[in-house]
């Protein structure tokens, strides 16, 4: 299996962010990607793994990581009242890939969106989002 599409960066992210990457830019996901978050955070994974592409489409909050660049997508579950990061990093040859997928502790998170390291989106739900009550 090659690498397979999971997102785009839309347009309200890179402004929100101030990226510079050029709106509807691809994210990807490889093998080695999942392998590498299945085994660093399985349950995580057999949990939210399925709703990768359905987070970088819907996030509730958004942020930039000072140490690695990485674009943060977290999504606030509210069935189980969990944070679920989705890291975004661009690879050396340019392509922005997920590079991992976790639960965040509830309280970390609220300190980073205290702190405005995580920037909330006021983007509307889609029906599909809806309905799974993402």
């Amino acid at each position: 299996m090659d690498r397979q599409k999971v997102g785009i960066i839309s347009e309200e992210i890179i402004k929100l962010l101030s990226l510079p990457y050029a709106a509807n830019s691809e994210i990807y996901i490889s093998p080695g990607n999942i392998a590498h978050i299945k085994n660093k955070h399985p349950q995580d994974f057999e949990k939210y793994g399925a709703d990768i592409e359905k987070i970088i489409a819907a996030p509730d909050y958004a942020g930039l990581n000072p140490k690695d660049g990485s674009i943060e997508y977290v999504k606030n579950y509210l069935v189980d009242t969990e944070y679920v990061k989705v890291a975004v990093r661009v690879s050396r040859g340019g392509v922005l890939f997920v590079r991992s997928m976790y639960v965040l502790g509830t309280q970390r998170t609220l300190n980073f969106i205290a702190a405005g390291k995580l920037k909330p989106l006021h983007s509307p739900l889609t029906e599909e989002a809806q309905d799974n009550k993402i």
